[in-house]
C-alpha cells in the first residue's frame, strides 16, 4: 500500500531503503466506506491524508446550511484542513469519502520528528503545498472570472474521468453553483 506514496515522493526527492523503513514507522493505512468521515468540524485536524485509491472531499457548511466543497483529493493527492493541522486550532471543515477510499496518514504530532529524521521530506511537503496553493489560486480566479458554464466546461475538459466519479451535488458545490444548474448545463450537451 505504501508503494503509491513512495512513487509519489520519488517524483520530488529520492529515498533510500533505510529512509523508507524510517518513514514506514510514521505511516498508518486506513480504508473508508463511501460517505465515511475522516474529520469533523469542531475538532482539531491532527492528520494529513494521502489518497492511495478513491476520492475525498473537504467541505464546510455555509450560513444557509448548504455544503460547500472546497477541495477534492484523488489518487496521489494529500488532503487536510491545513490551517487547523498547522495551528492545531478547531476546524470548520469536514473531510469525507466521496467513494470507497484507501488512505495513508501521518499524525501532526510526528511531523517535527519525521522532518528531523528525514529532512528531504520537508522539501517534498513544501513542493506539495506549493502545488496545492497554486491550484487553490486558480480555482478562485476561475470562480470570479468565468461563467458557471465556462467553469464546468473547462473542468470537464481538464478532468473528464473525475466528473464521472463524484456525485453531481458535490461537483456543483465545488464549481460554485447548484445541482439543478449543473443539470441544465449537462442537458445542453
Amino acid at each position: 500500500m505504501y508503494k503509491a506514496l513512495y512513487n509519489h515522493i520519488e517524483r520530488f526527492t529520492a529515498l533510500t531503503f533505510e529512509e523508507k523503513e524510517i518513514l514506514d514507522s510514521f505511516l498508518t493505512p486506513l480504508s473508508l466506506k463511501k460517505k465515511e468521515f475522516l474529520h469533523q468540524a469542531g475538532e482539531s485536524c491532527r492528520k494529513n491524508y494521502f489518497v492511495v485509491k478513491g476520492c475525498l472531499r473537504l467541505y464546510f457548511i455555509d450560513i444557509k446550511g448548504a455544503e460547500q466543497t472546497t477541495q477534492f483529493a484523488i489518487e496521489n493527492w494529500w488532503i487536510s484542513d491545513l490551517t487547523s493541522f498547522i495551528s492545531q486550532k478547531t476546524s470548520e471543515f469536514y473531510i469525507q469519502a466521496a467513494e470507497p477510499t484507501e488512505v495513508i496518514y501521518i499524525e501532526r504530532r510526528n511531523y517535527d520528528t519525521l522532518f528531523n529524521r528525514l529532512p528531504m521530506l520537508e522539501k517534498y511537503f513544501r513542493l506539495i503545498y506549493q502545488k496545492l496553493h497554486q491550484a487553490s489560486q486558480l480555482r478562485i480566479k476561475y470562480l470570479y472570472s468565468q461563467t458557471a458554464e465556462e467553469r464546468y466546461v473547462n473542468f470537464n475538459k481538464l478532468f473528464p474521468e473525475f466528473v464521472q466519479r463524484v456525485p453531481q451535488y458535490m461537483l456543483a458545490s465545488y464549481l460554485g453553483f447548484t445541482p439543478e444548474f449543473l443539470s441544465k448545463i449537462r442537458s445542453k450537451k
